[in-house]
């Protein structure tokens, strides 16, 4: 590989091989998935001038050579797929191959340059947990489904003991959560915070900690398109089209409608939002969805202020 000031990479990850394409000279070259592909990809990069290396979600499959890339001290983006996959079309580019993908991942980091995400083995492992938690939870709603209608009577017995089983898995993943919170003081702090607005419970609390890393940098209008509870103008010429959410992190954005929804039960000041809401003709999904909005924006000034929920403030 030949000297460069500056080195864009794009990795195209599979399950066994890793393609990279090298931006500056055209070469792509290929290297295992593993512990000595990736020590010979980190060896490779030695001593160049490495602005950026990009690389797509691929199944969990690239999470390894991420953690091996940013130990070397090389600079990782991971590039939004959907995003890449419309910067590929809008070029004209429709063939897709790995050594192409690899290619675009490097040309898409260089000229839009994604944010280099946070790296916290933490909140990596509350995420793990938070993602087995909710195909837990999407099993058992599954398995529910299935039982009511069930006659065999072996059938429902070991249905229903895979009901209490899942049950009890996500218990335990509930206290793992809780344990990992617990052990470091600025997640705990940041938890007892978000946990004291009425509604916001320890699922959506670890959900918010785990897969929301910006939030220490984020401000109310980023959180919420983020999250995708941002609705976002529809609007041509003299046409004023109708105001909609759209992308975001769909996971996250499911738990916040459930929090918000408590909170416009049992939250006095977001009950009189939502009522006042939909008295003036918003739907009640969008109410909720309105409330959700609000409620982020509290937590993330409850969290700036370090204070705990005052309704008074809010």
């Amino acid at each position: 590989m030949k000297m460069a000031e500056e080195v864009v990479l794009g990795i195209d990850v599979s399950k066994l091989r890793l393609d990279v394409a090298v931006l500056s000279t055209g070469e792509v070259f290929a290297v295992n998935n593993d512990a000595a592909g990736w020590s010979k990809l980190t060896g490779r990069l030695k001593g160049l001038a490495v602005k950026a290396i990009g690389l797509e979600p691929s199944g969990g499959y690239e999470r390894d050579v991420v953690r091996a890339l940013r130990r070397a001290g090389l600079p990782v983006r991971v590039v939004n797929p959907h995003r890449l996959r419309q910067y590929a079309r809008a070029l004209g580019r429709l063939a897709k191959n790995d050594r192409l993908d690899a290619m675009m991942i490097a040309r898409y980091v260089a000229e839009l340059a994604p944010r280099e995400p946070r790296c916290d083995p933490r909140t990596d492992q509350m995420a793990e947990l938070v993602v087995a938690r909710r195909q837990l939870t999407e099993d058992k709603v599954r398995l529910g489904n299935q039982l009511e209608q069930v006659r065999d009577p072996a059938l429902r017995r070991m249905l229903s003991q895979r009901l209490r089983r899942l049950a009890a898995e996500i218990v335990l993943i509930a206290r793992r959560l809780a344990e990992i919170v617990a052990a470091a003081p600025d997640l705990a702090a940041k938890d007892r915070l978000i946990q004291s607005f009425p509604g916001a419970g320890a699922g959506f609390s670890h959900t918010l900690l785990a897969l929301v890393p910006e939030i220490d940098d984020a401000n109310r209008r980023e959180l919420a398109a983020l999250i995708g509870v941002a609705p976002f103008d529809d609007d041509s010429g003299q046409r004023r089209g109708k105001r909609r959410i759209f992308g975001g992190r769909a996971e996250i954005r499911r738990v916040a409608y459930m929090a918000a929804l408590a909170a416009a039960r049992c939250n006095p000041l977001m009950k009189a939002y939502r009522d006042r809401l939909v008295a003036s003709g918003v739907p009640p999904k969008a109410a909720i969805i309105a409330v959700a909005r609000r409620m982020l924006g509290i937590i993330l000034a409850m969290l700036r202020k370090d204070e705990v929920y005052n309704p008074v403030h809010a």
